[in-house]
Formats: C-alpha cells, sequence, structure tokens
C-alpha cells in the first residue's frame, strides 16, 4: 500500500518538487536537484513501511528542500547562499514557493527552459519529459521510439548545455513565444499518448499520465499570452480521448476493442469540455497537426456505433495530416482506416512500402494491421502469422493478451 501511495505521489509531485527547488536553487544545480527528489522518494518507500506521515506530500517538501541543501552543502557549491536559506526568511520563500499558483508558475517556466533554442528539439522533448512529468528513461525511450541509452545521453547533453549556457529559469521573449509553444505541445502530447496507450509492461492505460497532460495543457490555456487555436485543439483532442479511457479495458483488465466498447460509458463532461475547447480553436487563425487530430477524435466520439462510424471523413483527415505532417505512424492509420472501407488494394499497397523499422516499439501495430488485413481477405493462415509476429514485437501483457485471443479465435475458425 506504501508503495502505491510513494508511485502516485512520485507520478504526481515530481516535477512540481524539480521544478520549485529549481526555482529557487538555479538551474546549474538541476542534476543535484534531480537526485534530491529521487532520494526523497526512496526515502519515503523505507520510512513510510513503519508509518505514513499524517500530511505526505508536505513530509516530501521538507525532505526534498533539506536534501538538496545537504547535497549542494557536500559539492561546497555557492556554500554563503546555502548557509542563508537553512534558516529565516530565505526558507519561509522557499516555502512560499510550494502555494498552488506559485507552483503553476514554476512548472510553466520549466517547460519552456526545457524547450529552449539553445536545445536541439530531441534534447528539448527528452528533458522536458523528465524533468515535467518524471518520466523514467525507459518510458522517455518508449515515448519517442528511441534506445534507452540515446535518451540517457540527450539528458546529459541538455544539462550540460543548459549550465554551460547559463540558462535562465524563466519565460522565452515575446519574438520566440511561439516557436517554443510548438516544442511544449509535443512535450504535454507525447505525455498523453503514453498514458492512452502505454509502453509499460503491466499496463494499457495510465491515467495519471493523461491527467498531468490535461493539467499542463489547462497550466498554458490559463496565461493569455500562451493561448493559440493550437494549444485549444490540443486541449480538445486530449479531452475526447480522455473521455473514452473506461472503456477501453473491461472488469477483467482485458483490452475492449473501440468497435466493442460500451459507448454510454464514454465520459459526456470531458466530451462537451472537448467541443467547446474546438469551437475556441477556430476562433483564431493558426491551425495544426492537434486541429486534424482533434476532427478524427471528434468523428469517433459523435458515432453512436461503430457500424455509424463515418470512415470516410476520417480518411480525408488523416490524408491531410499527412500533407502537414508525414510520419509513418500516420500512414499506419491510413491503411487501418482503408481497411474499414474495404479498399484492400490501397491498404496492401501502403503496408508493403511502410518502412517499419521507423515505428520502433509501435511495430506491433504494423504486423496486427497486416494481420485484419489478411483476416478480410478470407486467409486465416496468413492472418495467424502475422498475429505471431505481432505478438512478439508486443511487451505489454494486455496486448499479447489481446493479440493471443485473436490468435484462438482464427485457429478456432480454421478448424471447423
Amino acid at each position: 500500500m506504501e508503495n502505491k501511495i510513494v508511485d502516485h505521489l512520485f507520478r504526481h509531485h515530481y516535477g512540481k518538487m524539480v521544478a520549485i527547488l529549481t526555482r529557487f536553487f538555479g538551474l546549474s544545480n538541476i542534476e543535484t536537484i534531480e537526485d534530491a527528489v529521487q532520494d526523497t522518494f526512496i526515502k519515503a518507500t523505507l520510512q513510510w513501511r513503519k508509518q505514513l506521515p499524517d500530511k505526505p506530500e508536505a513530509w516530501l517538501t521538507k525532505v526534498a528542500k533539506n536534501r538538496t541543501i545537504d547535497l549542494l552543502r557536500s559539492i561546497k557549491a555557492e556554500k554563503n547562499r546555502i548557509d542563508k536559506i537553512a534558516t529565516g526568511t530565505s526558507a519561509i520563500l522557499l516555502n512560499d514557493l510550494f502555494l498552488d499558483h506559485e507552483i503553476e508558475d514554476s512548472q510553466l517556466r520549466m517547460i519552456f527552459v526545457a524547450c529552449h533554442p539553445r536545445l536541439k528539439p530531441k534534447e528539448q522533448i527528452a528533458f522536458a519529459l523528465k524533468t515535467i512529468s518524471g518520466f523514467s528513461t525507459r518510458e522517455i525511450a518508449a515515448a519517442l521510439l528511441t534506445k534507452e541509452d540515446t535518451i540517457a545521453k540527450r539528458l546529459n547533453r541538455a544539462k550540460q548545455i543548459i549550465v554551460k549556457n547559463n540558462i535562465q529559469f524563466d519565460f522565452p521573449p515575446p519574438n520566440e513565444v511561439q516557436d517554443r509553444l510548438a516544442r511544449v505541445m509535443e512535450v504535454v502530447y507525447l505525455t498523453f499518448n503514453e498514458g492512452f496507450h502505454s509502453t509499460n509492461k503491466e499496463k494499457l492505460i495510465r491515467e495519471d499520465l493523461c491527467g498531468e497532460a490535461i493539467r499542463l495543457c489547462k497550466l498554458l490555456l490559463k496565461k493569455e499570452k500562451f493561448r493559440s487555436g493550437s494549444v485549444y485543439a490540443l486541449f480538445a483532442l486530449l479531452c475526447f480521448h480522455a473521455s473514452r479511457l473506461e472503456s477501453k479495458t473491461n472488469m477483467a483488465n482485458e483490452i475492449v476493442d473501440i468497435r466493442e466498447q460500451d459507448r454510454s460509458k464514454w465520459y459526456f463532461p470531458l466530451i462537451q469540455m472537448g467541443n467547446g475547447a474546438m469551437n475556441k480553436a477556430m476562433e483564431y487563425e493558426d491551425i495544426s497537426i492537434y486541429h486534424y487530430e482533434a476532427a478524427i477524435a471528434a468523428e469517433h466520439i459523435k458515432a453512436k456505433t461503430f457500424v455509424d462510424t463515418n470512415w470516410e471523413k476520417i480518411l480525408n483527415w488523416y490524408l491531410e495530416l499527412q500533407i502537414v505532417k508525414p510520419s509513418t505512424l500516420n500512414l499506419l492509420n491510413i491503411a487501418i482506416v482503408n481497411l474499414q472501407l474495404h479498399n484492400f488494394d490501397s491498404v496492401k499497397d501502403i503496408l508493403d512500402k511502410l518502412p517499419i523499422s521507423d515505428l520502433e516499439q509501435r511495430e506491433y501495430l504494423y504486423y496486427g494491421c497486416y494481420a485484419e488485413y489478411f483476416v478480410k481477405r478470407g486467409d486465416a493462415s496468413l492472418a495467424i502469422s502475422y498475429l505471431d509476429k505481432a505478438i512478439l514485437k508486443t511487451s505489454n501483457s494486455l496486448e499479447k493478451a489481446y493479440l493471443q485471443k485473436k490468435k484462438l479465435y482464427l485457429e478456432i475458425q480454421a478448424q471447423n
């Protein structure tokens, strides 16, 4: 039980604590701060076995602050300043930074720092996912379809560049806001995706990550200077997807295909919020990939049943999205939609040309699509062989079980 509480608090408070302590101690000490926060959660895991504190969050804050001071003392960094921090008015100031509005401000500053132009785009995203949402190196690698050691190198480079260039913990100047905001939105988007379709071995859905992404997006929308059509469209997209979370698995923790999902479980207040955000998005001139993806999600939401889905419209949105931002995953989605429309020649043409290595950890989706293609063409034997390939490429236990169930069903059908 205690470990579950620590895990929950880690996911929800890691980014907050790193942001606040960084605002106080400075970006030059980011690595020490991260170590201090990590140490704090390790300490919590050990101590809370005996007794849970009355106020776990306050305990974490105090221990993280003290641990940061200890670490900075141990490396003899900013000694004079540290002596002042430990007691008196500076200590009160640090505590004030844990007020709700200051937490929000610190996290917004951190996410914009992470997306600083001095950092390469791939370093920006990795650093943001680590410092804002507390992603592990493995989780970042999965979210970015990249190897873990590559992510570790990117994180180290990002920290070195921040220190070397004396990057300040602040918002970008007005002329840089829009470029920086595009990277910020990508981080929010990737955070949500890892929650909505997790690469975690045991969990398909991670509601905490979805909630974190929605929270960060809401933080952006609270500041008038950061509002845009793209941010509103992204918020709409997240709301539409989040509305379906409860129906993605059943009581037995098995995956439920969208065609069989109980649509009465789709959460209407989130759909309403999404519709409202899309209406706001259309009041701005800018158009982004999030507009197209939100439009696709809206089509699924609008359909009363799977049969009622307007696949022609969805295909059109995907084709437009591919023009705006070409990607291998998007091409795979186009193939999947064409399957629903029985455009089999188009499906095979896309799949045969698809550079599947680009999909990295999502490669199993390619084999799953090909399996579905052969099911619809009436070739159970080839469908089973592609399901075998998909199963081998799947790390998530729920998805593996889902694919094995499909395979078993085809094998039974083939015998009859």
